[in-house]
């Protein structure tokens, strides 16, 4: 959707990549060589094409600046965790937040659905599980799947011929400005049709369908890659590319009788007309919540199946992680992403980690998966992975 603004000269889209970049081009210092020589070289890897070159000229500077943070993050004492270069890097955090997060909030008036003559877990913290857990060593786990912008990006927009950057906040209709030029107010409202409105992700959709696919493989024993697009088409309870929450997707599997495969409904990056006669794959009777506010409970969640939760992806780093336990003592607890937790244990170094699979391609982290610090002095966990924690029921 896009509204018209007087001051508006130009809106730029930035075409998604699915590409790949090895761990040792993440880990160049850049400088090494000049920072337009390192941009030049990682457009060419990552085959970037900008539009012209104010674009270009723009870009670069973001990338510069984020090579510096990162640098300076890696060399700034003895860390848990490492970030690197990835194709996310010539994007400046406001735009990626937008873009690459997603989701509008959690009903927390309504109650799990699933059929109540279905035994549920008991949540007995004691109960013994095993040191580790890797759904991936079991198959019960997808390739990584890159959600990319779903259609559309965090606008940027020539506000009196200055660069501009718009950031969504999460439940709220007000919208940062990132001023890259001339002044801007620091706030603007859609209310007072400011803006061209901007599209928010499709997280939700990848969380809830990788902890379906790890049911799929649990409760039949055969690993089937489902649809995110159905859902992003056909789920009206949510926004499909324009954020979402995993409680409601559940929900939506459950009462369209299913969930179709990744074969028959694939994913195409935009919001389409749903296809109402999709054959379903995989059915679910409904969904339950894990404790809340309790890694005992979840470690004990995790163990039994994959979990989706939400996360707080916006603390500065998230999005150029690039391996290691993420322990990051500003990441807050506000809900602005969803991952699907896929495994647990503990590094040789003895630090506890939650393994969670991501929905940004296998460019980020450690190969499109990230390890968050297990059992935080908090009760919300690391990033507050423990406030809402779903699975599904077969």
């Amino acid at each position: 959707m896009v509204l018209v603004v007087s001051y508006v000269f130009m809106v730029l889209t930035i075409i998604s990549m699915d590409l790949r970049i090895s761990q040792a081009t993440s880990r160049l210092i850049f400088h090494e060589s000049s920072v337009a020589d390192y941009h030049q070289q990682w457009m060419i890897q990552f085959s970037k094409v900008y539009s012209n070159e104010s674009e270009k000229l723009m870009r670069l500077r973001v990338f510069e600046k984020n090579l510096k943070f990162i640098e300076n993050f890696n060399n700034n004492g003895n860390r848990s965790y490492k970030l690197g270069v990835n194709e996310f890097t010539d994007w400046s955090e406001e735009e990626f937040l937008a873009s690459h997060t997603g989701l509008n909030g959690i009903n927390l008036t309504s109650p799990p659905v699933v059929d109540e003559t279905m035994p549920s877990w008991s949540w007995n913290i004691s109960n013994v599980v095993a040191r580790s857990k890797d759904w991936r060593e079991e198959g019960a786990v997808t390739p990584v799947k890159s959600q990319g912008q779903c259609g559309k990006l965090a606008v940027i927009i020539f506000y009196k011929q200055s660069l501009h950057i718009i950031e969504s906040t999460p439940l709220d209709c007000s919208y940062d400005v990132i001023n890259l030029g001339l002044g801007l107010p620091i706030k603007i409202s859609f209310r007072n049709n400011e803006v061209i409105d901007i599209w928010a992700g499709s997280c939700w959709a990848f969380a809830t369908i990788a902890a379906v696919e790890g049911l799929t493989k649990i409760s039949r024993g055969n690993l089937v890659s489902l649809s995110e697009q159905q859902l992003v088409d056909c789920d009206t309870s949510n926004n499909g590319c324009n954020s979402g929450s995993t409680d409601k997707a559940f929900t939506y599997i459950a009462q369209n009788g299913g969930i179709s495969t990744e074969d028959a409904y694939p994913y195409q990056w935009k919001e389409g007309i749903c296809q109402s006669n999709a054959k379903p794959a995989m059915q679910i009777s409904g969904f339950r919540n894990v404790l809340a506010n309790n890694e005992a409970a979840l470690l004990e969640a995790v163990s039994r199946q994959p979990i989706s939760v939400l996360v707080d992806a916006s603390v500065s780093g998230f999005m150029h992680y690039s391996g290691g336990v993420f322990d990051a003592p500003d990441c807050g607890i506000s809900i602005t992403h969803a991952v699907t937790l896929v495994g647990y244990g503990t590094t040789k170094e003895g630090i506890k980690y939650w393994l969670a699979k991501n929905s940004w391609g296998t460019t980020w982290g450690e190969n499109g998966y990230i390890r968050l610090r297990r059992d935080v002095e908090w009760p919300q966990g690391m990033c507050g992975l423990a406030q809402w924690g779903f699975y599904p029921v077969a």
